[in-house]
């Protein structure tokens, strides 16, 4: 069993610790945290992890083989590089480090080390997305057309990062999961505001062009009162809708679209025509996210592979993330998204 500590015991801690206990690969060793309190509150009075407020002792632990660190963004550097050095194995929470440069050290430093770093993007291993990326990466709904992705609920405002930086992470990381290999984001423009002073960004739209010549569209938002979380995938044979908030139909594949064809006479002319399929709802397992991330971080260490969502996959998040705050503070200018001499998909 691989022996785990976890690193944090705030608002997504608990959940890797509770999600780490029901991995049967798995063996929680420690859940630690500055507030000692706080960590043994999380545990509960007859659990057997132990609970400390100093890494070091966790480190310096033989028995625990990965830390998975959540913790402010701004701390996830220096925990990961410590527990690399250390020779542990590294899950971080979303994003990978606070800058694409820390990004890159971290990812060489690991592999040098040979320990497998992985990046909790767990919107990758929820039962629709890898649903979406099967259809998408199988060629079903044909060449993609355009992407738009809707994420906006009220709050939690981030005291220490904008919107973009708090929910862009999970639509950048799922567009890099469901793309083909050929298809890569390579530019985007980026739009932000902050209507209630807050100090930062609370609405963000992201324009990203792809490498096929397509458009997929971000919209991030602290302030709606509706929680709304939706996207469209359109290809050229069918059109795949994701509504993560309707447990009834999740997920739903339209044989609908715009078909284009030229006519054979001199003026050459485009014929529109649109064709009115089936709507297909396929069945999707009802299994925790967290859970299969957890069961895959187990999984790549025993097979000393890659996991799903690697290093280079958090890399490619940081990229098009930092060429979106640039673009922000250009006042929405198309910025390029820097390339990352990474592995396929």
């Amino acid at each position: 069993m691989i022996g785990l500590a976890v690193i944090g015991a705030g608002y997504w801690g608990p959940n890797l610790v509770r999600n780490a206990q029901a991995t049967p690969a798995i063996r929680l060793e420690y859940l630690c945290d500055l507030d000692l309190d706080r960590a043994k509150a999380t545990l509960g009075r007859y659990s057997t992890v132990k609970a400390t407020s100093s890494y070091e002792q966790v480190l310096d632990d033989p028995a625990v083989h990965a830390v998975a660190v959540a913790t402010p963004a701004g701390t996830h550097f220096d925990l990961a590089r410590a527990a690399i050095e250390a020779g542990k194995h590294v899950l971080v929470e979303k994003p990978l480090t606070p800058s694409y440069e820390e990004g890159v050290k971290l990812v060489e430093m690991a592999e040098r080390a040979g320990v497998v770093l992985m990046c909790d993007h767990t919107f990758c291993y929820t039962p629709a997305v890898q649903r979406i990326r099967e259809l998408v990466r199988s060629g079903e709904i044909g060449d993609i057309r355009f992407v738009d992705s809707v994420r906006i609920n009220l709050g939690l405002v981030q005291p220490d990062v904008n919107v973009l930086w708090d929910l862009a992470p999970h639509d950048a990381s799922i567009l890099d999961f469901i793309l083909p290999d050929d298809v890569t984001p390579v530019a985007v423009s980026a739009h932000g505001s902050d209507p209630i002073d807050a100090g930062r960004a609370c609405v963000a739209y992201l324009t990203v062009w792809l490498s096929n010549g397509t458009l997929a569209h971000i919209h991030v938002n602290w302030l709606s009162p509706t929680k709304i979380r939706t996207t469209v995938i359109g290809g050229s044979r069918r059109t795949i809708v994701w509504d993560d908030v309707n447990p009834s139909q999740r997920l739903a594949v339209y044989d609908r679209g715009v078909d284009r064809a030229e006519t054979l006479d001199e003026r050459r002319q485009t014929l529109i025509s649109y064709r009115l399929g089936d709507v297909l709802v396929p069945a999707l397992p009802e299994r925790e996210a967290l859970r299969t991330m957890m069961a895959e971080f187990a999984s790549a260490i025993a097979e000393q592979r890659p996991p799903l969502t690697d290093g280079r996959s958090g890399l490619r998040v940081l990229a098009l993330l930092e060429a979106a705050v640039a673009s922000m503070e250009l006042g929405g200018a198309r910025v390029e998204i820097k390339k990352t001499d990474d592995t396929a998909r």
